[in-house]
């Protein structure tokens, strides 16, 4: 019987004895390793770790004691632990397991995360409470070295140290987020991680002046007063204590007895701990060891040669994106290009290999790349700002009030724009729309195909102003080539005009919507079909000339309903009561969960057989003489 057999529900852990520990966690690598390569998911962060887990449900009370991972997606093995391996079969897959931490699936999930750089500050804030409340629970937050480049953390640090409540952050420091780290924190966290010999030789000159008769206890206390200067000498600049958080480490992030010891101590002092343990990502699987960053997430992939399985290889939106940025650069050396922490991720790692002094990480750092960004087009150069679409919420004020306000030239490269799938809902790009068609002076583009995006980025490098560029994750799209009218600004892009029911696609449904428009036509039916093409402003007089002639205007997009293009086309049509009905093909108010994008689409209704059935019915009943 393996040992991890005997793990089946929380607290399960405190009952293997300790020197079976090691094997568990052989165990249980082996065991993310066989599932995590049949459902995909992120491989390379759990295996690192393992033994930090362990140990921190060693010393914690499941679901009494509260542990809050950042980001999340380093929390399989927690839901292992807590009686959740048999789900892992589930893992991301639709209704399944989520990749996250979620408190609606187990009570010892105790916040849900998917963003970088929030851990501390709920860990305080339930830290607070606990106080308020008169309760004795502990509350401890695991942040790895790559989240500390986002500025939520130095506030909530800075915080921490006024409230000094008892709180336990451990800094888990592999020297990587999903990229190699950046910036000036890496290159501290760089120099204390040989900080061990600061406590070793404090502990250690300690002990020898307390042996010496009559004069060793004061020169004890005195050494006490002196720790400053002392850390200052083998710790260079010791950050965390400066603050008010008391720092331990760093520690062998993959020695349990020595992290529990640690963690236990910690959990005792009522003050704020920030224990800096270093481990390594990967640990356990050769390939994941060597190639970090490849299986920080990972499709699934064979065990023995750690190739990912999919049977050809494809060209995505952001390798379209990748190509033209650099042909870009090379043609308007204005151009520069940014991105937090997501290089490889999102294509920028290419251009930064052919224009290195043009290129910029800022780390996990989306609000500071933003106004970076703005910093750069006053000067200017026309810079790129490329991040995920759900990452960019977290920029929301800086585009509004650093960008938009100024009317600067900046274009953002909006990756995974729509559903993404598997990691859910923190990762969907379905509130981009909203969130950045209300602010003045913004321009929003969605193109239906590699060649529309590749003819948008050269208009928006040639524009004046605040651009958003809208893209889907996973292949391009290479249908509806022949249908390539120049982009003109507000105009969308007519590609058959029928009658009675006009179809009004944004983005990466047009390929959905090209399906039921061809079926429409095998039918017998003759139906407009339109790329809306730019979302902001809106074409006005496209949705004139459809008011005329047309029963009813159907839109589809891969968006949150409110505030997306078909209320604003709604909206339209209202004030100017104009005579066709609108019908919105969208995501209600709703978050959506995990899955494929194919099974998400079903779920929501957007789906070419879902969106044929409701535009027949509208046919039927709204659109006969």
């Amino acid at each position: 019987m393996n040992i991890l057999d005997r793990i089946n529900k929380p607290n399960d852990i405190k009952d293997i004895d300790r020197e079976d520990l090691p094997e568990l966690a052989d165990e249980i690598r082996e065991f993310l390793v066989s599932h995590v390569s049949e459902t995909g998911g992120h491989l390379a962060p759990n295996l690192g770790c393992v033994e930090l887990t362990m140990a921190l449900h060693r010393v914690l009370d499941f679901p009494e004691d509260k542990l809050i991972w950042d980001v999340g997606h380093q929390s399989y093995v927690h839901k292992i632990l807590t009686g959740r391996k048999n789900e892992m079969g589930t893992l991301r897959q639709f209704g399944g397991m989520s990749g996250f931490p979620k408190t609606s699936e187990s009570p010892c999930d105790a916040f849900n995360t998917g963003h970088s750089s929030t851990s501390i500050s709920a860990a305080l804030g339930m830290a607070c409470a606990r106080s308020i409340k008169g309760t004795n629970e502990k509350i401890a937050a695991v942040i790895g070295d790559g989240s500390f480049t986002g500025g939520m953390v130095y506030e909530a640090m800075n915080n921490m140290a006024d409230i000094k409540t008892g709180c336990l952050v451990v800094l888990n420091d592999n020297n990587m987020s999903i990229d190699r780290n950046v910036g000036g924190m890496s290159t501290y966290l760089s120099k204390i991680r040989v900080g061990q010999q600061y406590n070793d030789f404090k502990g250690n000159v300690e002990k020898i002046l307390m042996k010496i008769p009559v004069a060793g206890e004061h020169l004890a206390r005195g050494l006490k007063k002196s720790k400053d200067s002392i850390k200052q000498i083998f710790v260079p600049g010791m950050f965390f204590e400066e603050l008010g958080v008391t720092y331990i480490g760093p520690i062998d992030g993959h020695d349990i007895d020595v992290m529990e010891a640690t963690f236990r101590k910690a959990l005792k002092l009522n003050r704020p701990i920030l224990v800096h343990v270093k481990t390594v990502k990967g640990k356990g699987y050769t390939h994941a060891e060597r190639h970090p960053s490849y299986f920080h997430g990972i499709d699934p992939f064979d065990i023995q040669t750690g190739k990912v399985m999919k049977d050809r290889k494809v060209m995505t939106n952001t390798g379209v994106f990748a190509r033209k940025l650099v042909e870009l650069g090379k043609a308007d050396p204005r151009i520069t290009a940014i991105t937090a922490a997501m290089g490889k991720g999102t294509g920028v790692a290419a251009f930064a290999a052919e224009f290195p002094d043009r290129a910029f990480d800022v780390g996990i750092a989306e609000e500071h790349a933003v106004t970076f960004a703005a910093g750069l087009a006053t000067s200017g150069l026309v810079p790129v700002v490329a991040i995920y679409s759900s990452f960019l919420q977290r920029a929301y004020d800086q585009i509004l009030h650093d960008v938009c306000l100024q009317k600067l030239h900046v274009i953002f490269a909006i990756d995974r724009s729509g559903l993404v799938g598997a990691d859910g809902d923190t990762h969907q790009g379905i509130f981009d729309t909203a969130f950045l068609s209300h602010i003045p002076n913004m321009t929003i583009i969605a193109p239906k195909n590699r060649y529309e995006l590749t003819r948008a980025m050269e208009w928006a490098v040639a524009y004046d102003g605040p651009v958003a560029l809208k893209y889907s994750r996973g292949e391009a799209y290479y249908g509806l080539k022949e249908y390539n009218v120049d982009i003109e600004y507000g105009r969308s892009e007519m590609i058959h005009r029928g009658q009675k029911l006009a179809i009004v696609a944004v983005g990466n449904m047009v390929q959905e919507a090209e399906k039921v428009y061809d079926r429409l036509l095998a039918d017998g039916t003759n139906v407009t079909f339109v790329n809306a093409r730019f979302l902001k402003p809106i074409d006005t007089d496209m949705i004139d000339e459809l008011s005329r002639d047309h029963k009813h205007i159907v839109v589809i997009e891969e968006e949150i309903k409110h505030g997306g293009y078909g209320s604003l086309v709604e909206e339209y049509v209202m004030d100017r009561h104009l005579d066709v009905d609108v019908t919105v093909c969208a995501i209600e108010d709703t978050f959506v969960q995990h899955g494929s994008v194919e099974e998400l689409r079903r779920m929501l209704k957007l789906d070419a057989d879902s969106l044929y059935d409701r535009i027949k019915h509208i046919i039927s009943t709204d659109c006969t003489e």
